[in-house]
This record gives C-alpha cells, structure tokens and sequence, in this order.
C-alpha cells in the first residue's frame, strides 16, 4: 500500500503522511493492470445570480457512490467555487463540499480572489472537516509514482514571479518523478475558444517546457464538453479541461450539462481521463483520454 505525502509550500521539511486507498482496477481499464492512485476533479462553480449550488450538489453524491466501487484516494478542485469570493456563496456550498466522504484538495481561483485569502483558507479547511489541513493556498501531493502540484494564483487567474518560482521548484525538486500541475486556468492559447484569457506569464513557459511536467489540470473556461476540444497535447505535456458544474460559458452560454473528471494511474504509468455526467450511469466513452506519464 502506498502513501501520499503532502508537502506545503511554506515548509518541505514538515510532512503530513496519509494512507492511500489506490482502488484495484477502473471500470474502464482493459489492460489488467492495478491502479496505483485515483482521484475525482471538480471544476468550477460560482453560481449567479442566486448562490446555489444544485451541479455541485448531485456531483459529490455521486462521487460518494462511486469511491464505493472505486476506492478514490481524494478529490480535488480547480478553483472558482465562491463566486466573488462572497460569504453567502462560501456559507451555501460548505455543507455539500462536508458531505464528500474524501479529503478534498481544492485551490484557489480568480473568483476567490475577489475577496481575501484568509478567507478562502477558513473555508477551505471547513470543507475538510478534519478530514484534512490545508495549511496554505498552494501545495503539493506526492504520491510514490507520481506527484501532484497544486498551484493557486497569486492573483486573479494569473502568477506573479513569485508563484513561478514556487512551481518551478517544486517541479525540478521532484524530477524525475511525473507531474500533474493543477492550476484554475491554463496559459492563453491553449483552448483557442478563448485564447485570450488564462495564464500570461512569460515564466510559465518555463514550467510546461520541465520534462517531468505530464499534465496540465484545470478550470476556468466553463467549457461544454460536446462542443470544444477539451483534452489534447501540446509538445510533451497533456491539456485537460475540467468543465463547470454550475454554468457552461463556452461556446455559448445555451446548454449546461454538469459533469466531473475522474483520474486513474496504473502501475504500468498509464494514466485514464474519464468524464462522468450527473445522473447518467457510467464514464461517457466519447471523452476518454489516456496518456502515459514520463519516465
């Protein structure tokens, strides 16, 4: 049985160790080989103009059922769930995000932003309730084949020099070990619907150019799965899109349908994207990815 090992991103020295559950096998794995690690990813939320959060509401429910069969390590989020970082929207979701019955992993994204981190980080945490401790916005989850960088920005949806050092860091520390860098939105011209908006920081191409760098996990677009290409790679390094579960933006704001990604490594370094629909049994076979991990 392995172990994840959180790292914080004030202190690498100071660890926090959890038992990891690593499920046998994916519902949809042909290859007969073990899953090492998987995991649940929730995209954005912030509901409007009422703070409701019902996509939210029916993804954790179901998440909870399927760690039944699956045996989920934890579920992480790409940021975005309090719209403005209100306190009415972080007080509406706090009793749906307690009913996961996994850690949750979220970070920050540029609606949380729209008030303090100090009060993202409270409510963080309460979403855990003692499940967890997220001690600060960014972080980092290693995993005995791969490791996890969770990457909150600095500011909006953009990093500062600062926040690219932090990655930087933490990505050429871990080499040769593989990379997921969850981030709330990926660099501009990425997902050409809307190329413009993302991260602009010159330095982040430095980060995806690192060879241990597999995926880039995020959020932000609110795309609808049926009608962008929400998956692919660039150079060496994987793009996934996580897609809203509250409201659907891209490319038009007429069909909502909440969905969530469910992330499954083997032990043979195979990783598999699956897309589940809420209240449509079973991963949508129409956006299955895999990809292999870098070694």
């Amino acid at each position: 049985m392995s172990l994840i090992r959180i790292l914080t991103a004030i202190s690498l020295i100071g660890t926090i160790t959890l038992t990891s559950g690593c499920a046998d096998s994916a519902e949809a794995d042909t290859a007969d080989n073990n899953v090492v690690l998987s995991f649940a990813v929730l995209g954005d939320a912030e509901p409007k103009p009422e703070a409701e959060f019902p996509g939210v509401s029916a993804a954790v429910d179901e998440v909870n059922r399927l760690n039944e069969q699956r045996n989920f390590d934890f579920v992480a989020g790409v940021g975005d769930i309090a719209h403005k970082g209100t306190t009415i929207q972080y007080e509406n979701v706090t009793p749906v995000l307690q009913r996961l019955t996994l850690p949750f992993y979220p970070i920050m994204g540029n609606e949380e932003h729209g008030e303090s981190v100090e009060r993202y980080m409270r409510y963080a945490n309460l979403w855990n309730e003692g499940k967890v401790t997220i001690e600060q916005p960014s972080y980092v989850l290693e995993h005995d084949s791969v490791a996890l960088v969770f990457a909150s920005p600095d500011f909006g949806r953009d990093f500062g020099d600062e926040g690219i050092a932090w990655m930087h860091e933490q990505i050429t520390n871990l080499a040769p070990k593989p990379v997921l860098l969850i981030v709330h939105g990926a660099q501009t011209g990425v997902y050409p619907e809307n190329a413009d908006k993302g991260i602009t920081h010159e330095g982040f191409a430095d980060i995806v150019a690192q060879p241990n760098l597999a995926a880039v996990i995020s959020g932000d677009l609110h795309m609808d799965m049926e009608r962008v290409e929400h998956s692919k790679r660039i150079d060496h390094v994987h793009y996934l899109h996580i897609p809203a579960l509250e409201r659907t933006k891209i490319p038009d704001e007429t069909r909502h349908t909440p969905m969530y990604r469910v992330f499954s490594i083997f032990d043979n370094d195979e990783v598999l994207v699956e897309t589940f629909q809420v209240d449509v049994e079973g991963p949508l076979e129409r956006h299955e990815y895999r990809f292999e991990l870098p070694r």
